[in-house]
């Protein structure tokens, strides 16, 4: 499939977290997938360590026992102060667009099942029992091993007319998604749960966002 025109600036710009523009009716071929893994692949890990584990879900039994538990992990969710909901209660500047992400993500919860694919990026080890200075430093090396890899795979994933989008709520039952999947769950952390399909159209804007005024900082808070 041929690359969309896309400068480096514009998809940096607009590779969005895509639930309603997802197409959950056309096949992914399985070549795009090997041609976004291997960019990812060339992501920077911590000491080298190349400790990443790409596991893409495409049966539909496993895919629909993972989307109810995803879906457990919602409701939850939708009553908690991470909602999106609650992030900026009391902000009227935000409060359409937190409407809009709450509508989508519950489009998504409804129908995660319908996607073609799940990548769940993994990374090597468990930091579970770990505290004190030198655990935020671990998880600091072992997420920021992990995480490039999967955004490079979502950004070669949008170049290609995919769309993606970040969720991280099955991992409230990670370990029940383990056992679905065969992931050694005491060797192996799960880290998100991505659903990949063909968009809707390939036409998405930047999304809304502060000033840098009020997020940069200079030699001093």
């Amino acid at each position: 499939m041929a690359l969309l025109d896309l400068s480096p600036d514009n998809l940096l710009a607009t590779t969005r977290a895509v639930r309603k523009r997802l197409d959950f009716g056309r096949p992914v071929d399985p070549a795009l997938i090997d041609e976004c893994t291997e960019l990812a692949l060339q992501a920077p890990t911590a000491s080298n360590s190349q400790g990443w584990h790409f596991v893409f879900v495409t049966d539909a039994a496993k895919r629909e026992a993972i989307a109810d538990l995803y879906r457990q992990a919602w409701a939850g969710y939708t009553q908690s102060p991470m909602s999106a909901a609650a992030v900026h209660a009391g902000d009227a500047s935000m409060t359409q667009t937190q409407e809009r992400v709450m509508s989508s993500a519950q489009y998504l919860a409804d129908n995660l099942h319908r996607a073609p694919i799940y990548f769940i990026p993994c990374t090597s080890g468990r930091l579970d029992g770990m505290s004190g200075e030198g655990a935020n430093v671990a998880h600091a090396s072992s997420f920021g091993s992990i995480i490039p890899a999967a955004w490079s795979f979502m950004l070669a994933a949008r170049a290609r007319g995919l769309g993606t989008c970040w969720t991280t709520l099955h991992l409230m039952h990670e370990r029940k998604v383990a056992e679905i999947l065969g992931i050694p769950y005491e060797e192996i952390t799960q880290v998100a749960l991505i659903p990949v399909a063909h968009t809707k159209g390939t036409d998405f804007k930047r999304g809304p966002r502060r000033p840098t005024d009020n997020i940069v900082h200079f030699d001093a808070w």
